[in-house]
């Protein structure tokens, strides 16, 4: 079996050991002979911290597996049959500006929706894009799975304007999965999900069980087979629930309960206590625990980080991909037809046929009106903030944001915008 060589940009990221330990998880299924981490100037540090702790990780393992470490990403790229984007374009710091600039104008920060994740995308597609042209390139016929947030917007582009085998992940679908599996003690191959959505705005419009509908015990609280204590709702409104016929996910909170999350928000941003500032701190400990000798293993304080499963999904879909098992995956696709609700040519998530050669969306039913509404407009939101960070169009950087469910008007818009590419000149270079 040929060998497989992976290259991940973002190697110095505090994931990567997440990665290695699924990878050498699957050694006896996937022969990887090479794992490449690729980073920039400002992130050696991190990387040198990660390829060690990786080289220890993979001794242990007693696996012939090379890590190479490296800051030259076209000699890293060149030849992979797999390359995972997980970058983070500006780093921890510009993150906390997104949430404290979203914040300081009264609306919800956050990393992957509303201005924060607008931003984020702003900054990140045209580095996404670079990387697919060396891609395109030095390695022609390698697959690009993209982590990098927010990863339906950043997917979308790539799909878009790039000439490449791409596809986005996300771990909401596997946490789903192992989630009810736990509910309703089986396997988790026993478990089959429908989701209809967009990346952190999907929903679950059916669930079985052994191939018996179990979606009914979630929407009211009850089932007739297991004791009701057992059935989770999420922490949503049962009469909620029932009137939308769907499980949403945990994103959808932020559009459901605006109010109570952003009066959370408001809180932690006068204690400076932001999602943002309890990543950095994290991070920070985390790289202390990497950088002991002694460690030979992910430890599980990098739980608190986020991303459970992260590395499940991916290693489960290149096993896929590269034994041609036809699984079905949950996955960020350009549409096809498959959500007819949505234009063909946009990036949805959903349930796909995974091929060596193709990764197929299967046909979904119609999206109900409380779905599709919001689908359709976030989505618009999202086809808007890929034009922009193209183009580099204030005006169209305007409408996406002022479209965008969680900002109030167009005038909160334009302050929102005008503050943000203030900060973000450097990243832009837009006129």
């Amino acid at each position: 079996m040929q060998s497989i060589k992976i290259t991940i940009i973002g190697g110095g990221s505090s994931y990567t050991p997440e990665l290695l330990e699924g990878i050498i998880a699957e050694a006896d299924h996937l022969p990887i002979k090479e794992v490449w981490l690729v980073d920039i100037p400002t992130g050696q540090e991190k990387l040198q911290i990660i390829e060690a702790l990786a080289n220890r990780m993979v001794k242990k393992s007693g696996l012939p597996i090379r890590i190479i470490a490296t800051m030259d990403r076209e000699k890293a790229i060149k030849g992979a049959d797999y390359v995972i984007t997980q970058i983070r374009v500006g780093q921890l710091e510009m993150r906390r500006n997104d949430e404290y600039i979203s914040m300081k104008h009264g609306v919800i920060g956050q990393e992957t929706t509303g201005a924060g994740g607008f931003m984020k995308a702003l900054r990140t597609i045209p580095v996404i894009l670079e990387i697919c042209k060396e891609m395109e390139r030095l390695a022609p016929d390698a697959w690009l799975l993209n982590f990098t947030n927010p990863a339906g917007v950043v997917t979308e582009a790539v799909l878009k304007h790039s000439k490449i085998k791409a596809v986005g992940l996300c771990n909401n679908p596997i946490n789903f999965y192992k989630k009810f599996a736990a509910v309703y003690d089986v396997p988790v191959e026993d478990v089959r999900i429908h989701f209809i959505g967009i990346n952190h705005l999907i929903w679950i419009t059916g669930l079985y069980i052994n191939g018996q509908s179990r979606i009914q015990d979630i929407l009211t609280g009850k089932s007739d087979s297991y004791e009701a204590a057992n059935i989770p709702n999420f922490d949503w409104d049962t009469d909620f629930l029932q009137s939308l016929g769907a499980i949403p996910c945990g994103y959808h909170r932020y559009y459901y309960q605006t109010d109570e999350i952003l009066k959370k928000q408001r809180a932690e941003y006068e204690k400076k206590e932001t999602r943002a500032d309890h990543v950095q701190k994290v991070e920070k400990e985390l790289f202390e625990l990497y950088q002991n000798p002694e460690l030979d293993i992910k430890p599980k304080a990098l739980e608190q980080r986020g991303g459970a499963y992260y590395s499940e999904a991916a290693v489960q879909l290149i096993k896929s991909i590269h034994l041609d098992t036809q699984q079905i995956h949950t996955l960020n696709v350009r549409n096809n037809g498959a959500i007819s609700s949505l234009p063909d040519n946009v990036c949805v998530e959903i349930n796909c046929v995974v091929e060596k050669h193709q990764i197929t969306p299967l046909q979904t039913s119609e999206a109900s009106p409380q779905i599709r509404g919001l689908m359709q407009v976030v989505k618009a939101y999202e086809e808007l903030t890929v034009e922009a960070a193209i183009t580099g169009d204030k005006g169209i950087a305007l409408q996406a944001l002022t479209l965008h469910p969680l900002i109030p008007s167009a005038n909160k818009a334009k302050e929102v915008l005008d503050d943000m590419l203030a900060v973000n000149k450097s990243y832009l270079g837009w006129s």
